[in-house]
């Protein structure tokens, strides 16, 4: 077959097909369009999921009638100053979005500029331009996009439900009134009712406005502000408290220079600065801005600008997981899962007694003749359940530890939870969850100091497993030497450990073993080292830690509290679970009707 030059309108048509995935792309490239003109104010409207109509109105700089007229010709645009594409500080940069939207459907444009005497107007149907008229609008720009694909039917067997679509839709709005939280926003449509969202001052304080107004309220409530910056790049927003996560990524919002994108170098450093917060399955909650120098970040690398390569990527995914950890260790008390809310939500009234109940019925009604035990004696049975595992009476208590911030110990329950006090309510701490934090960090610290100390078994713990899991443990045995642990194959079926970490005391070497190994079988070598490591020491610290069902000692009790503040995301045991839940008094007092 000879080779032939393709018309335009299949040549547009192509070029559509890149750019105009769905009716959110159109969303996107016309709002981004509108966003680059300065507008203060788009209103976005959908029908039938985009697939109808799709309008975009802004208050922006708009159009003379000449730029209109160039601007439904391909890789015709007013966003570059010259021919330097590293030097691209608009969201749109191409050209190529107007003549694809108006290849494969009926686009509508109006708009005015400040030095024209009034507005002009011009539509492209499948390819074809009408000529330009004078039309009538105050200010900006309205475009107008219906019977998207109607030139390319083929595309709209593979669009969703109107529904699913304009979900899309709203997602793309929801990302690019994040990033800029100056501008208003308002959507409407037939499948919805109209949001706005108000424009917000400048700075981190309007920002959190904005991702409240989106994300919802409970993560303005548990929202963290985080900034790094260093060699002209700048990672700033806000993370949600370990305490709020989700089932899956879709709660990361990640911008480059005001442009939202999905990079995985970045949903990985989120991933690392959270590891020592979250269980495997949970995902945080982030909203960050990365900014810096438009030539060190090619945003030409995807016809969609979805994604973006960096040319220094270990700066940013070193300044990202930095950021977080210092602003999540910064505010170690709050990374606590201790939202009064989720707590009182899990209690419920007691019952009440039915209207007929007859309280003569009661145990504790008092019953005539010198035999019968009194009233007093009845109530005092009915309190008789045992006592506590530990209990310090008030007058044991020294009044300076209210006023410290997890309090004073009172009393151990089920042997497991300590309940303290504090000047304005009460702790409930899970002792197992709150120790093994506390190893961990330890032997983090030991670890970075001068290496773990180390004890020798005065005779070596042989511990018998399958070959492979022998195979798997020798093979990391340099690794985990490094903690303190040393072992050595003893036969095909077998593995003598002949010294552990001081910091664990008297363990079982049999367990720790069986659980590292397991662990090991899920790694791979992309794993980074660190992180391979600090598996290592989250495992043997939960191997050391003080056990649930373990009978504590007032004053143990009182110096795992005091442990507990001194030491770095004590909120959070290794697999992401809370150490402790809060309630004050006024919470009390809402449980029991006072408030």
């Amino acid at each position: 077959m000879p080779v032939r030059q393709l018309p335009e309108t299949i040549v547009n048509r192509i070029a559509a097909g890149e750019v105009v995935e769905r009716p959110a792309s159109v969303v996107k490239e016309l709002v981004e369009n509108a966003i680059d003109a300065g507008a203060s104010r788009i209103d976005i409207f959908s029908d039938g999921g985009g697939r109808r109509k799709i309008v975009i109105a802004d208050d922006g700089s708009g159009m003379t009638a000449a730029d209109l007229a160039l601007a439904v010709d391909r890789h015709a645009t007013s966003k570059l100053d010259d021919e330097d594409l590293l030097a691209i500080r608009t969201l749109g940069f191409r050209g190529e979005a107007l003549p694809s939207i108006g290849a494969v459907a009926k686009l509508s444009i109006t708009t005015r500029h400040a030095s024209e005497p009034h507005a002009w107007a011009m539509r492209v149907e499948g390819g074809d331009k009408t000529p330009i008229a004078p039309a009538a609008l105050t200010q900006g720009t309205r475009v107008e996009v219906a019977d998207l694909f109607f030139a390319t039917p083929a595309r709209l067997k593979f669009l969703k439900t109107d529904r699913t679509e304009a979900e899309a839709i709203r997602e793309v709005v929801r990302r690019l009134a994040m990033a800029r939280p100056d501008v208003a926003f308002t959507l409407a449509g037939e499948e919805r009712a109209p949001v706005t969202w108000a424009a917000a001052l400048p700075g981190a304080p309007g920002q959190l406005i904005r991702l409240g107004d989106i994300l919802g309220a409970e993560f303005r409530a548990n929202a963290i502000e985080v900034r790094a910056e260093r060699e002209g790049v700048v990672v700033e927003g806000f993370a949600a408290a370990p305490s709020l996560t989700k089932a899956n990524a879709l709660g990361q919002y990640l911008f480059v220079n005001g442009r939202p994108v999905r990079d995985k170098l970045i949903i990985g450093a989120v991933r690392a600065a959270y590891s020592d917060y979250l269980p495997r399955d949970r995902h945080p909650v982030v909203a960050l801005f990365v900014t810096l120098d438009s030539r060190e970040v090619d945003a030409n690398v995807h016809p969609a600008k979805t994604e973006v390569r960096f040319r220094n990527a270990g700066l940013v995914r070193a300044l990202i997981v930095h950021a977080l950890k210092e602003g999540l260790a910064r505010e170690g008390r709050r990374t606590a899962a201790n939202s009064a809310g989720s707590v009182i939500s899990t209690f419920r009234p007691a019952s009440m007694p039915p209207a007929n109940w007859d309280w003569r019925a009661s145990p504790s009604y008092p019953v005539g003749g010198s035999a019968a035990p009194s009233f007093a004696e009845r109530a005092q049975a009915a309190f008789d359940v045992g006592a506590p595992s530990a209990d310090i009476r008030p007058a044991e208590i020294t009044p300076d530890l209210l006023d410290r911030p997890l309090g004073a110990a009172r009393t151990q329950i089920h042997e497991t939870y300590i309940v303290s006090q504090t000047r304005d309510g009460l702790i409930v701490i899970d002792q197992h969850a709150a120790h093994e934090r506390i190893v961990y960090e330890r032997l983090k610290a030991s670890l970075a100091a001068n290496g773990v100390q180390r004890q020798i078994l005065l005779i070596p713990d042989i511990v018998e497993m399958d070959e492979a899991t022998v195979e798997r443990l020798v093979a990391r045995a340099e690794e985990l030497a490094q903690f303190g642990l040393v072992i050595e194959s003893f036969g095909p079926g077998a593995v003598a450990v002949r010294e552990t970490p001081s910091l664990l005391g008297k363990t079982d070497a049999g367990g720790l073993l069986r659980d590292l190994a397991e662990h090991m079988a899920e790694w791979d070598e992309a794993l980074p080292l660190e992180r391979r490591l600090m598996h290592v020491a989250a495992t043997m610290a939960c191997h050391g830690s003080v056990r649930a069902g373990r009978v504590l000692k007032p004053e143990e009790m009182n110096a795992l509290l005091r442990e507990m503040e001194a030491t770095p995301n004590s909120g959070q045991c290794n697999h992401g679970r809370p150490t402790y839940v809060e309630l004050t008094l006024t919470d009390i007092e809402k449980l029991f009707g006072r408030r």
